[in-house]
């Protein structure tokens, strides 16, 4: 290349760097930050359910939105890390994604609005003042609450009679919430009898020993309740509990796709979907602290039949008009 060619191709990039800036400063800017990983099954549901609720509302990336994305796997090293870069850009808006996001973005500002998704017990916990006036500069959706617990025990009951006794797998470490939940299900009354026990666990070598020793006590089911340990690690809990033949249910679509027995709770993508609907009223001027935390509005239920015959489970027709979809 000539060298007069070759300035005036320099030139001529150096000119476009700062329309493309003021281009960029034109934008509004959204932070998401995401407990799981990016290439976990569901992670690509809600990100695209929640890219398509912007789009409807008017909202698309590169155009009049820019968007940065972190995915943190779980990992509490990675969360402290993503919040502190996400703050750093000084976004009109956070989507902060599970607890341990929100309680890490909320420490960093107070005055970046911020939309959670899949959050447990935010009065609770403190991040709001109320469900109905969240008051300050956060606000969102909520996962699950402790009331599904009696529905994943009746489940169970109804597809395996034999179930007398519940262990709920979580992680104490990456799902605090799980303490006040016990305690609440402790003093609570029941819908079914059956006992409802913690099964605690930090590692993929607790869960393999954790769950071959529920499954060597007879009329033992398991409960695979949310939380970043268990989605991060579902498939390998699909796996041990059907090896271990115990009868089980999740909140997450995915155990019952990977081969465990069933699963109920809320749409996911759902939550995500709505929750573009808090960013858009937020960038046109809404002020957080007055948009009411809500919960979720659907849910669904999916059965693994193959699994269930794995079992030695005959499921009636009843509990099988129940789902949402049967997975033969």
């Amino acid at each position: 290349m000539k060298r007069r060619e070759f300035i005036g191709l320099v030139g001529g990039t150096a000119a476009l760097w700062p329309l493309a800036a003021r281009a960029l400063q034109g934008m509004r800017k959204l932070g998401v930050l995401m407990i799981v990983a990016e290439d976990d099954p569901d992670s690509k549901l809600r990100i695209a359910a929640f890219q398509e609720g912007l789009r409807d509302l008017g909202w698309h990336d590169g155009q009049n939105i820019h968007i940065e994305y972190r995915w943190a796997a779980g990992r509490a090293e990675l969360i402290r890390q993503y919040a502190q870069e996400l703050v750093a850009l000084a976004p009109d808006v956070i989507l902060a994604n599970g607890v341990l996001v929100l309680a890490e973005v909320k420490e960093l500002t107070r005055s970046i609005p911020i939309v959670f998704a899949n959050v447990f017990d935010p009065v609770g916990l403190g991040f709001v003042s109320s469900l109905s006036r969240p008051g300050g500069n956060i606000t969102g959706f909520t996962f699950v609450d402790p009331q599904l617990i009696g529905k994943w025990t009746s489940l169970i009951k109804d597809a395996a009679p034999g179930v007398n006794r519940a262990a709920l797998l979580h992680n104490p470490e990456t799902a605090p919430f799980y303490d006040n939940w016990l305690r609440e299900l402790a003093t609570a009354p029941r819908s079914v009898a059956m006992e409802v026990v913690p099964a605690a666990v930090e590692t993929v070598n607790d869960l393999q020993t954790t769950i071959e020793a529920l499954g060597r006590t007879p009329g033992t089911g398991l409960l695979i309740g949310p939380g970043p340990f268990n989605i991060g690690n579902i498939r390998t809990i699909a796996e041990l509990a059907a090896r271990n033949r115990l009868p089980s249910v999740s909140v997450y679509r995915q155990f019952a796709v990977e081969g465990g027995l069933m699963s109920y709770g809320p749409d996911v993508p759902d939550i995500f979907r709505r929750s573009a609907e808090y960013v858009d009223r937020i960038l046109r001027g809404a002020n957080p602290a007055e948009l009411p935390v809500q919960q979720p509005a659907k849910f669904e239920c999916v059965i693994n039949q193959k699994a269930a015959a794995a079992l030695g489970l005959t499921l009636s027709p009843t509990l099988l008009s129940l789902a949402d979809e049967v997975i033969e």
